[in-house]
């Protein structure tokens, strides 16, 4: 590393590339790990930094690997773990657990909470904390109107941090995470401690916390969704898809499922009730209950109007489901399937209606899963119509929610054999 005095300031390493010697993207930095904080006397240092690396798992890097550090890019050599990041001991994530703290001002003026930290780097190559960047007054929440007060550039050791246990801000993490999608951010939550999971909950909205928390494994969630008042709850679980808030509350003690139930939309809540009456493992307690569904006259320029919403998943947008009225779920006599393909190939006024796929099969919500994975295998499909025995489409599988019952309880949390990748250089 440089010996030449360097301030480096975290907030704008964010999201930067980390390379290898040769040019190699390894990933992206999302963080910074610092030991000493808050101790008297003796300034904090960084330790190393989380870095994303591809398959969005996140790594450890020391900073003693890291060759070269500014505001435009980092390299890094030597051998990298890849085994997935945990915090250990006394460490703390500046982003994940610095950034929107509060903090005392020594000189006695009041509080304030931390947006920024700057790091300098020592001759011997160590990087020390030196100064906090702060905002004095008023909240910072983004929804709670704009941010209030002035802000400073201090020693470290001009202020307190508050003790760990009082409530902590979100807005800074929020704000350089919103372009992670909801499985990414998902994981960088994993990396917290509960009482920093809630904190950072309170600050989403409830549409980005409901495709946060689907992301999340199951004891995640209830714990999450447990933390949260009643009345946020509910709204989050009316975001939610009816099969996600139909598995979360699933898992709730019945009391507090039905007090939940209760207090959301009654149409919303409807639809999950249903979904709670199948018993595990059976296509009915698989599936969504809200798939594109149309009537044969429809037209095909309308379907590919339904299938653009961004509320769609991919899985769910390639298919439409022709049924007579009523056209929510249970319907009138399902008719079969028209797929995308057929959609991109036929002229906007055609109706539905012509190009039903009748050889499709649909399973039965009471078939066991093991019927559904058969069906999807053999016919290569990103979503299987489900029907009641009186032949209505009561839903779809999907997939990806196909994949979630397959593979391990714990595939979210699994870590592989975490080996050892060589970046280049020696070490020693």
């Amino acid at each position: 590393m440089s010996t030449q005095p360097t301030r480096i300031f975290v907030a704008r390493l964010l999201g930067l590339d980390v390379f290898d010697p040769l040019g190699d993207r390894l990933g992206k930095l999302r963080d910074v790990v610092v030991l000493g904080l808050g101790q008297p006397h003796t300034a904090p240092h960084a330790v190393g930094i989380v870095v994303e690396v591809p398959g969005k798992k996140r790594v450890f890097v020391p900073m003693t690997r890291l060759t070269s550090m500014d505001q435009s890019q980092i390299i890094c050599t030597g051998l990298v773990n890849l085994r997935r990041f945990e915090q250990r001991g006394a460490e703390q994530l500046v982003v994940g657990g610095i950034f929107d703290r509060k903090v005392s001002l020594v000189d006695g003026s009041g509080d304030a909470v931390i947006e920024d930290i700057a790091m300098d780097q020592q001759r011997n190559g160590d990087w020390v904390v030196t100064k906090l960047f702060v905002r004095r007054g008023g909240s910072t929440s983004r929804l709670r109107g704009l941010r209030r007060g002035h802000t400073l550039l201090i020693d470290w050791a001009d202020a307190h941090p508050d003790d760990a246990l009082e409530p902590q801000g979100a807005t800074h993490f929020v704000a350089t995470h919103e372009d992670l999608k909801a499985a990414d951010f998902a994981d960088a939550l994993q990396e917290m401690s509960d009482k920093r999971r809630v904190e950072v909950a309170s600050e989403l909205q409830d549409e980005r916390l409901a495709d946060v928390m689907s992301e999340l494994p199951e004891e995640d969630q209830v714990t999450l969704l447990s933390a949260l008042d009643n009345e946020r709850a509910a709204d989050v679980l009316e975001e939610m898809d009816p099969d996600d808030a139909a598995d979360l509350l699933a898992d709730l003690p019945q009391a507090k499922a039905e007090e939940l139930l209760l207090l959301m939309e009654p149409d919303e809540a409807k639809d999950v009730r249903r979904l709670l009456q199948y018993e595990e493992g059976t296509a009915g307690a698989l599936m969504t209950s809200v798939p594109v569904i149309l009537p044969p006259e429809a037209t095909v320029a309308e379907a590919l109007a339904h299938v653009r919403s961004e509320d769609l998943s991919p899985a769910l947008a390639s298919a439409i489901f022709i049924c007579r009225p009523p056209l929510e779920t249970p319907t009138g006599r399902f008719l079969g399937v028209v797929h995308i393909q057929q959609l991109l190939r036929s002229a906007p006024p055609e109706q539905l209606g012509t190009l039903v796929d009748k050889n499709l099969e649909p399973v039965s919500d009471q078939d066991d899963i093991s019927v559904v994975s058969h069906t999807m295998a053999s016919y290569n499909l990103n979503s299987l119509p489900v029907v009641s025995k009186e032949g209505r489409l009561v839903g779809a599988v999907t997939v990806d929610d196909l994949l979630d019952h397959l593979l391990p309880e714990d595939w979210r949390t699994h870590d592989d054999s975490a080996p050892i990748r060589k970046l280049g250089g020696r070490i020693g």
